[in-house]
Order: structure tokens, then sequence, then C-alpha cells
């Protein structure tokens, strides 16, 4: 007669035939051929009949006739062997079968019996056992709540309590919730991504407020608003400048950091002011200003939106507006009246009154006058238009004498005007006379300010190119692309917290004070690197609204065809838009050949667009 032994391996209990033993080790054969070693150990028991493979199947039909409850109330107590309670339950020594069967029940209810060793057992304690059977039917319970809201979700009804979690769910979903898990279930069965999902369900009314809501629920978790806060007191004891200040902004500009001012000195000499807003001089580091401005870091622009460093009650008061007295910091130039040399610099304190903010209405008049008449343009009877020719051409200059241009006039800049649900996108040519003034003034302001924190040693943030690439540090070094040994940030303190930042050590070296942060400060060192995180991340937001507003001009316009560039491989560029896509259906063409393309509607959900190759156009350039 062949004995057959049954075995625990891996948590598991297996029977087979014994082809040979030794005091430690059996070596056995499964029912299905396999042979192996396994120790003495491990084996619970032998046994003759039935055979090994029949055993666990026929103590499998007799376990599921047990009662765990009742195998519970026999056992309460000490600890058991289980075969002793499969003799209590039969009244007899157990066969075999009976033996597996009460042996494979036991180890099926943990929850009833702890494991005491190799076929040892203990029944629970009765209060330990009820809290278990209660977590168990409570989680049974949810379990069937998933399934009844996947149900829903997969008819596209949304649940109540799922309702209430959308945004969670949308931007930040926690796993381990029961809704976020219905979800997914649904999503799975569905073969569609959360969004589209909540979008067939009724509860996402508009593509745009989904984009810009994932922008909120990183950025801004506790809401766009702004905590409460301080006042900023302007300061009145500053003396009042005599120049006559000016601003370039466009439209929607709300905090206007900068205005310029012109005024002849003699008939060889100009005086120029570059004017700097001073959030610096209304509140101190610390405050509660203080803090709003270094959690948010930068303002974040997107078309049609933007959300401000300051709160707007800060802003309206610091901000240098038309008709109002505000406090700056002033860079003075005296610039020679013919060649446009400079002279001689100076720094000031003060306050200054602001004339007007010439807004974007007026400047494509005046850039084309510029660039049409050049040194002697046609008179067009606008606001400080003498002095903004002035200001062209004291920035040709400036760029001239540094030999890097401040921006690439061969790239396009593109303007998102976004109302009433409609976008028109304007593309612009960089480097126009009223864009390079603002850029050339500002850049010579950094420089000037930048080498002044470094010539009294006093720490400022500083942006470095080496290389090509681009950092913030707290040494004045090198900026390649501008050809410049120092380039700091100071000119845009309403909107950019390094400016901010900077203005302080500014002010406190002009008076002569110990500046609020040390070069190895963590204050200054944790500001930069908090900076540079934050401002990637906007960037990459406003870049993809940017991508998102690009497709619904397209849903807008009804375009099914379009013309572009293939800037490499299957990627096209579009006409008119800053938009670039790939292409699979693409023939294999040079860079700079011209194409058309067959659109698809996009979906405006997922950001995506697709798009087929319809006919070359011919060659022509990047």
């Amino acid at each position: 007669m062949t004995m057959n032994v049954l075995y625990e391996e891996e948590g598991e209990y297996k029977a087979g035939a014994v082809l040979s033993q030794s005091p430690a080790s059996y070596q056995v054969e499964s029912p299905h051929g396999r042979r192996s070693k396994i120790k003495a150990a491990h084996v619970v028991f032998t046994f003759e009949r039935p055979s090994a493979g029949e055993l666990l199947a026929e103590a499998r039909k007799f376990a599921d006739g047990l009662d765990t409850d009742f195998l519970w109330q026999c056992r309460k107590g000490a600890e058991f062997g289980f075969q002793d309670l499969a003799r209590d339950y039969v009244g007899h020594d157990p066969a075999a079968v009976e033996s597996a069967g009460v042996l494979l029940k036991l180890h099926s209810a943990p929850m009833y019996f702890y494991r005491r060793g190799r076929g040892r057992f203990q029944a629970a304690p009765e209060d330990t056992l009820k809290l278990a059977l209660a977590g168990q039917e409570k989680k049974k319970r949810l379990q069937e709540k998933i399934a009844a809201w996947t149900a829903q979700l997969s008819r596209f009804e949304c649940p109540a309590e799922i309702a209430l979690l959308r945004d969670e769910l949308l931007y930040a979903a926690d796993r381990s919730k029961p809704e976020t898990k219905a979800l997914e279930q649904a999503c799975a069965q569905a073969g569609l991504t959360t969004a589209q999902l909540f979008e067939r369900c009724g509860m996402l009314g508009d593509s745009h407020e989904y984009h810009l809501g994932r922008f909120v629920h990183e950025f801004y978790p506790k809401g766009t608003g702004f905590p409460p806060h301080d006042v900023p007191v302007l300061p009145e004891d500053l003396p009042l400048a005599e120049a006559v200040a000016f601003s370039l902004d466009d439209i929607d500009t709300t905090e206007v950091d900068d205005a310029f001012s012109v005024a002849r000195v003699s008939d060889d000499e100009l005086r120029v002011g570059i004017h700097i807003a001073a959030p610096g001089l209304a509140f101190l580091p610390g405050s509660s200003l203080d803090a709003i401005a270094r959690e948010r870091l930068s303002t974040a622009y997107m078309p049609g939106r933007k959300f401000t460093m300051l709160p707007d009650d800060a802003v309206e008061r610091l901000s240098l507006d038309e008709g109002q007295v505000r406090p700056v910091v002033s860079l003075y130039l005296q610039v020679g009246a013919k060649d446009f040399a400079l002279r001689g610099r100076q720094t000031k304190i003060e306050r200054v009154k602001v004339a007007a903010n010439l807004r974007h209405s007026v400047h494509d008049a005046l850039n084309a006058a510029f660039e049409e008449g050049g040194a002697n343009p046609a008179p067009l009877g606008l606001a400080f238009e003498e002095e903004l020719h002035t200001l062209w051409q004291l920035a040709l200059a400036l760029e001239k004498r540094r030999g890097k241009p401040s921006v690439n006039a061969a790239n396009l800049d593109y303007i998102f005007r976004v109302e009433g649900g409609r976008v028109a996108i304007e593309a612009r040519k960089r480097g126009a006379p009223l864009d390079k003034i603002v850029s050339e003034l500002m850049i010579l302001a950094n420089t000037s300010w930048g080498e002044q924190l470094a010539e009294k040693d006093i720490a400022g943030i500083y942006r470095v190119q080496s290389s090509g690439k681009v950092r913030l540090s707290v040494h004045a070094e090198m900026h390649e692309g501008l050809g410049l040994s120092a380039y700091s940030w100071m000119t845009s303190p309403l909107r950019r917290y390094v400016d901010l930042v900077n203005q302080w050590q500014l002010v406190a070296g002009l008076r002569g004070q110990r500046p609020p942060f040390a070069r190895n400060s963590e204050a200054l060192l944790s500001a930069l690197r908090a900076f540079e995180v934050t401002t990637a991340g906007y960037d990459e937001h406003q870049r993809a609204m940017e991508h998102y507003w690009c497709l619904r001009w397209l849903a807008q316009e009804k375009l099914t065809t379009v013309d572009g560039t293939v800037l490499r491989e299957n990627l096209v560029r579009f006409d008119g838009l800053p938009l670039a896509v790939r292409v699979p259906s693409l023939p294999e063409l040079d860079a700079g050949t011209r194409v058309r393309l067959a659109l698809e509607p996009p979906d405006l959900i997922g950001r995506t667009l697709q798009c087929s190759w319809q006919e070359t156009l011919g060659q022509g350039s990047l």
C-alpha cells in the first residue's frame, strides 16, 4: 500500500505520494507527477487512503459542510490540535479526509482561529472576534458600495459622494479612498480618463475651467484669495522728484513696475530717469505681505487670466498708476544728447508723480512711425512722443555698445486675448521700438544696481548664463547671452519675489544700513531655490494653457485644414500659431518644407489634436 503525506509548503497544504523517506525528509511525487524533497517538519500527517490526488478534493467538500462558528464554540479557550477537534466533531478516530477537512476549515478562518504551530490552533477571544467580524462586514458593505458607484458611473451617472470630491479626483486622487477605486474601475471599463468620464457625466462645464483648475489646485490649494494682511505704508518723507514720469504698458497691465522720464539738461546733455516701484519701502521682510509674496514668488500669467503675487489692495497703493505719487527707486542717467553716450549714473530713493500710463493702443502707431522715419519720424501728436523717440535712440545705442541684442528679432511673440470664451491670437515681431526701449532700459537698471550690490559686497540674486545654461546665483557672474558681467533682477518688484528681495538689499546699501539678507543666509538661498522651482511650474502651465487656447482657436474657427512648416522629422509648426504637432502620416521631408494638413476636431479635454498630411506645398524657410 502506498504511503501518502499531507504537508505544508509556502502557506498552502499539499498532498503527495512518498517515494522514499529519511529521518529528516521525504521524497514525494505530486498527483501531477512533479517530484520534490520536503522536510519532515513540514509533514502534517501520513495516510494510505484515499490517494494523494483525491484527498484534498474530498477534504474541501467536507470542509464546505462545516460551520466555522460551531467549531469556534466547541474549542473556546485553550490551544488544541486539529485532529483532536476532528475526533470530537465526528465522534470517532477521524479518517484522513475528515482530519484534512477540519484542518482546511481552521486554516481558512484566521479571524476565528490563531495558528500556534504545525497543526495547532487557538480560538480567538470573543471580543476580538466580534471586532474582526464587524470590520469584515464593514469592508463587505464598502465593496458593495464601490460596486454600486462603479455601476452608476458606467451609466454616466455621477453619485453625489463622488461629485463632492470632483476636484480632488481630477487633480490629486487618493487611491486609498473608495470613491477613487470606484472611479478607476469605471474608467477602466469605459476606456476613458477621469476627466473624460466626468465630462460624459456632465460634471465638467467647461474644458478651460478644468485645465485652469489643475494649475489652481497645484499652486493655490487653499484657494486663490489672499489671507488677512497689513496695508502697505507709503513713506511720505521722501523727496518728490521733478521728473515727469510715464510708463509703457499692455492694455491689461495692473502692476505697473516701471516708468521713465526724459529732461534736457543742456544742448549737449539729457537726463533720463528709470523709475521702479518700491514695495521694499512700504513693507519689510517678515511682514504679512512679505509672507504672501514669498509663498507665491511671482505673478502667474495665463491667456485671459493672471494670479498676482501681491494682493490687489497692495498693488493699488504701490503701482505706478497714472496721476498717482508713488515711492520709487530711480536710476538717473546723464546721456549725451547727440551720441547717447552714458556720462554718469545716480540712484535715488524718492517719490515720483506718474503723468501717464501709455497703453498698447498707442504702441502700434509709434512703432510704425519710428521704424519708418528712423531718426526723423513724422509727428503723430501723441503724448510723450518726442521723449519716446529719444529713449528709442538711447536703446539702440545701448544695444550696439553691449554688442548683444536684447531679443531675437527673428522670433515672434504671440498675444492671446480671451473675451467671452472666444480667443484671438496675434503674432507680434520681437524687438519693436517701444519693446526695445523697455528691454534695454531694464537691462541697464538691472546691471547698474547689480554692480552696485557687488561693489558694496551686499548679497543679491543674479541671473547667470554660461555655456548656454541659465540659472540664478547669489554671486555676480557673467551673463553671456546679454554680454554682461553682472545682471540682477530688480525692475519687477511687484511681480517677482527675487526683485523684491534685491530691492530690500539695494535700499539698505543706499541708506548705509545692514542688509536684511546675508549671502549664505537660508532665507536668501531658499527664496532663490523656491523661485526657480515655482516659476518653472508657472511657465509649464502657461505653455500648456497657450497650447489649449491654440486648439480652442482651431475649433472656434472650424478649420479642417491648416498650412505649416516642417521643423524636423514629423514635427510641423502651424502658420500664425505658437503650435507644433507631430504628424505620423507625414512623408520624409526636409526641414523648412511647406505642407498642408487635414485636421480632426481637437480634443479640448485631453489637449490633443489629430492631423494628417494632405499635400506638400514646396520649400519655405524656418
